[in-house]
């Protein structure tokens, strides 16, 4: 699950990504409303958490779009205790949550889990597949043959396949979505994952493998 950070303060939106990630949500950072606006338009998000106050349109005006736009992504405001009106706006113009500054780390993440479970993309505690399950609270793999813990990434990319099993995710919708638009990691990390992940399932008798389609992508399906 990817999480959009939309806020104006530099070490602010730093403490958010350490909380969500260390969560194992993967996480894109933006400082000013117009590119809010343009990352949350790109379906490539589970939630956004977004500040009131933001450069060049605030947060009332990027939510207002998004729903104009059709967009339905989850999205929780982040504001002052004095902001009352414009919180008010904010849930009017189509807002899911509005959290208010200063707040503690658990409450943020209890209710990005319940904003999640609200919405058309919730995910489950437990994904399966086959004999394969996917424990989304432990980041663990685990079929009748044993247990396999993932790191983060691994962790992240084998979500997107066990929620859409026997569909194609090229290398650049994967860089996209687990290592996001910004990242400095080359490509050749999606293919270093893949192939953790490969030797996790052999190991654990899944039954089932990633594999690739060559010049399109690659597929969940039984081996």
């Amino acid at each position: 699950m990817r999480i959009l950070i939309a806020e104006g303060e530099a070490e602010f939106a730093r403490t958010l990504q350490a909380i969500l990630e260390r969560q194992n949500y993967g996480t894109d950072t933006v400082t000013n409303g117009p590119d809010a606006l343009d990352y949350a338009l790109s379906g490539s998000y589970g939630a956004v958490l977004l500040a009131l106050t933001l450069p060049g349109l605030d947060g009332v005006g990027v939510v207002t779009t998004l729903r104009k736009e059709g967009e339905t992504v989850p999205v929780m405001l982040l504001a002052g205790a004095d902001s009352l009106e414009t919180r008010v706006a904010g849930l009017d113009a189509g807002a899911d949550d509005c959290l208010i500054r200063p707040f503690a780390a658990t409450e943020l993440l209890a209710r990005v889990r319940a904003m999640l479970r609200r919405s058309s993309v919730y995910v489950p505690d437990a994904l399966t597949f086959g004999s394969l399950t996917l424990d989304t609270a432990a980041y663990r793999l685990s079929t009748p043959a044993g247990v396999m813990q993932l790191n983060n990434k691994e962790f992240q990319v084998m979500e997107l396949f066990m929620r859409s099993p026997h569909s194609l995710l090229s290398a650049q919708q994967l860089m996209e979505r687990v290592w996001g638009w910004d990242a400095k990691a080359e490509i050749n990390v999606v293919w270093t994952n893949i192939a953790s992940l490969r030797r996790k399932l052999a190991a654990l008798d899944a039954g089932v493998t990633i594999r690739l389609v060559r010049g399109v992508g690659y597929i969940l399906e039984a081996a």
